[in-house]
């Protein structure tokens, strides 16, 4: 067994700052993510999905979203 090292600087510190009427600081929360780009054309965009589940073994991986993306916009889709 290792024996124990007792408190580390960090621990350290923060009590000390307690000590002196400080707050423990907490992690702040992340931002809820923005919604990405929407296709602007929902119908296309789901025939060339679902020709891009037919076509790749597996899917969603990034080489099948790549080509449906570039499918999607070959056909005439865009991004809003």
């Amino acid at each position: 067994m290792m024996p124990s090292r007792g408190m580390g600087a960090m621990q350290k510190a923060k009590i000390e700052g307690l000590k002196r009427g400080g707050s423990v600081k907490t992690k702040k929360k992340k931002a809820a993510k923005k919604s990405g780009s929407k296709p602007s054309n929902p119908s296309l965009y789901a025939s060339v999905k679902a020709e891009a589940k037919r076509k790749f073994d597996v899917y969603p991986s990034a080489y099948a979203n790549a080509w449906l993306v570039k499918t999607y916009k070959k056909r005439g889709g865009g991004y809003s």
